[in-house]
């Protein structure tokens, strides 16, 4: 049996989302998220932008879709941003607040029984499911479900 490389180096570029307005959505992620809009495409039919940080595309978003996110469907389970502090959790989760979002969870989720991990968990416009996470801190925060659901299971 051949055995092919692997890169050396491997990690997420960008992730695509195909939303059904995409003014709205640009709005949301930049509100929401404090993403910059970096590059944009306005030809009919062919709608899209850039979004990130840095200089780094986080998201690309293609307005080419009808309806709410099928989360009955194989396919996106969630999308997660990792921050490093809760209270830049709690911060985001304020944000979202301010904006209507809906959660899933009402406040800080950890990641499992017994873990420091956790976020907040919510939808976009068009009812992709998201997540903002951070990898400690969650053991100093009141959590609001018991049983500490994942998010793997939201």
């Amino acid at each position: 049996m051949t055995t092919t490389p692997t890169p050396t180096t491997l990690k997420t570029g960008h992730v695509g989302l195909n939303v059904t307005d995409l003014a709205r959505s640009i709005d949301f992620y930049r509100a929401a998220l404090g993403l910059d809009l970096q590059a944009q495409g306005a030809e009919e039919g062919r709608r899209w932008a850039f979004l990130g940080r840095d200089g780094h595309p986080l998201v690309t978003l293609w307005q080419q879709s009808d309806g709410r996110f099928p989360t009955e469907r194989p396919g996106l389970h969630h999308l997660s941003f990792q921050v490093e502090t809760i209270a830049e959790v709690q911060t985001v989760q304020a944000t979202l607040r301010a904006l209507g979002v809906e959660f899933a969870y009402d406040g800080v989720v950890p990641h499992g029984e017994g873990v420091t991990s956790g976020g907040v968990f919510f939808t976009d416009p068009d009812g992709i499911r998201l997540e903002v996470y951070a990898p400690t801190g969650v053991d100093v925060v009141a959590v609001p479900v018991s049983g500490a659901p994942t998010c793997g299971f939201f």
